[in-house]
């Protein structure tokens, strides 16, 4: 699986319905897995970023998939981040020479 982490903002729509949130987290949280996916956390964030969540997804397209899905409901627009957890770092860094 390939870990992913998402910053998101609430859009006005959002924003509007905060309330409804945790019930749109439920229903992100099927829908990834339902992807085969799966949230590892979620942080109710102050500054830049309203919302930061790390997931996995077995790959990009998913990644993707799950992403535009979440956007095309209206209620937040993410940023998202492929991480590398620290072994891949390592072997990314060795393989420089």
């Amino acid at each position: 699986m390939t870990t992913y982490i998402m910053l998101a903002n609430w859009t006005d729509k959002g924003v509007q319905s905060v309330k409804d949130s945790p019930r749109r987290l439920d229903a992100a949280k099927k829908a990834l897995k339902d992807m085969d996916g799966e949230f590892k956390s979620f942080f109710l964030t102050m500054g830049q970023y309203d919302i930061v969540a790390v997931y996995e997804a077995p790959d990009d397209a998913v990644a993707a998939r799950f992403n535009l899905q979440l956007g095309m409901m209206g209620n937040i627009r993410t940023r998202t981040l492929k991480a590398f957890p620290e072994a891949a770092y390592r072997e990314i860094i060795t393989s420089l020479g």
